[in-house]
């Protein structure tokens, strides 16, 4: 996206169309949104240095917003002339400038440009949430990021398979950023959390009067998707009876409001996900078979962490990069560390292993975490390798004795380096990637080491 681009957030209307116009005719690139549409936006476009509010509900949370994901962003206020409504000080007070609307061209121009060549030099904050969980180049990541685009911007409905923590709501979020509905809402709903009783209500909306507590009338989530995504999460924990309400809404695409007979149409695109195995379900009598078909049009697995172990470097490093942004401190962790955490199985997925990196930045603020430092349930199930050789150098440095007369370190610590490479080299049977492998470092480096020290692969098991 251009660097230059406006963000403008106003309802849609004939006002928002007026002011994208102007915007557009200085030749500046537009991305209008609604307030809560602004989630969505921001997660796979970043390259804002103004944005432009011209909506009076929304305002507070659609600042906090802006100012969460985009510190640097300069705001600015379009209100009524007649608007005297105060703002709450700490809004105010994130607001670049306020301008009466309607304005003349000359004046929104000329302030949009000042606060862009002011901005000139501040890079927009990487968007890492919609792609957490995703990152990687093992065959089966790979896989589910082919499956995503290749479905991603269609109509077809999606059914998301997986265990509990492997990034299906990721994977769902990527879908509709990735799709022509992009701009419009994605609305996820988690099946499992709301009480069967209130399910069709949260789903459908209601009228006033239609149950004991329905005091007004409320939109459900397929009104609130209309035109974008509906996020149907843990499918398979949704009770029977709705199971047939929902069917026929992916069928004839209209429903109505508890406690309504008129009839409302909806424009919505299904993605449905689940950790359960529906076909077990289905033979258990717990899910309908004619919903399963309807739903697994297009099924999208997501594999475990365990079965992809070689991405937990790539995870772990945008999960560093995503505490860092968010400036809540960062962390490190030596490459035994690392090997510790591809040996553990990670019955949490990723969830656990984001959980594990938060709480490792907070226990060790911008230090670095070695094998001893790893909660206990990770050494004890990790075994291996990377254990053993964490525990074999605080064995060795444990055992180490400062002689009487000293001694020269820099020539000491050259000597008992020469000497390790040696062993892993001779472990690796001259192979030096191998013995980098083992050594914590890469090939590259393990070569200029080679040179230093004058030493050869071929010469590793000569005394």
């Amino acid at each position: 996206m251009d660097s230059q681009a406006i963000l403008l957030v106003a309802p849609e209307g004939e006002e928002r169309r007026q002011i994208q116009a102007i915007l557009e005719y200085s030749e500046y690139p537009v991305v209008a949104a609604a307030p809560e549409e602004l989630q969505g936006i921001l997660a796979v476009e970043c390259g804002f240095r103004v944005a432009i509010l011209a909506c009076d509900h929304g305002l507070a949370l659609s600042v906090r917003t802006l100012r969460q994901i985009l510190p640097n962003l300069a705001l600015v206020r379009l209100k009524q002339r007649e608007d005297r409504t105060p703002l709450p000080s700490k809004v105010e007070g994130e607001i670049a400038a306020v301008l009466d609307w309607p304005t003349t061209y000359s004046v929104l121009t000329e302030l949009i440009s000042r606060l862009v060549r002011e901005r000139g030099d501040k890079k927009p904050r990487r968007a890492l949430e919609l792609f957490r969980s995703l990152s990687g180049e093992s065959a089966a990541i790979q896989r589910t990021r082919k499956l995503i685009e290749q479905v991603a911007d269609t109509d077809v409905t999606v059914l998301i398979l997986g265990e509990s923590g492997t990034g299906k709501e990721v994977v769902a979020r990527n879908l509709h950023y990735r799709s022509s509905r992009r701009h419009k809402p994605f609305v996820p709903v988690n099946c499992g959390a709301i009480p069967s009783e209130l399910l069709e209500s949260e789903l459908f909306g209601h009228e006033k009067g239609a149950f004991t507590g329905a005091l007004t009338s409320r939109q459900g989530r397929f009104e609130l998707a209309e035109g974008g995504t509906l996020f149907l999460d843990e499918i398979g924990d949704m009770p029977l009876t709705m199971q047939v309400k929902l069917l026929r809404v992916l069928q004839e695409r209209c429903f109505e409001r508890v406690g309504s007979n008129r009839t409302i149409y909806c424009d919505v695109r299904v993605i449905a996900a689940t950790h359960r195995n529906l076909e077990e379900e289905i033979a258990a009598g717990r899910f309908r078979e004619d919903l399963y078909y309807r739903l697994n049009v297009f099924p999208i697995e997501v594999p475990a962490l365990r079965e992809r172990r070689e991405d937990i470097p790539a995870l772990v490093a945008d999960l560093i990069a995503r505490i860092e942004n968010e400036k809540r401190g960062s962390v490190r962790l030596t490459a035994a560390a690392m090997e510790a955490l591809k040996r553990y199985d990670w019955p949490g997925n990723v969830r656990e292993l984001a959980n594990l990196i938060e709480r490792l930045a907070v226990l060790y603020p911008y230090g670095v975490v070695d094998v001893s430092e790893l909660p206990e349930k990770i050494l004890r199930k990790a075994g291996g390798g990377a254990v053993a050789a964490g525990e074999g150098i605080s064995q060795t440095l444990e055992q180490a004795q400062l002689p009487q007369g000293g001694l020269d370190l820099k020539e000491h610590l050259s000597h008992l380096e020469r000497e390790l490479i040696r062993q892993a080299l001779k472990e690796s049977q001259g192979v030096v990637a191998h013995a980098a492998q083992r050594l914590g470092m890469r090939r590259t480096t393990l070569v200029e080491k080679l040179k230093k020290y004058g030493l050869r692969a071929e010469d590793a098991s000569s005394p």
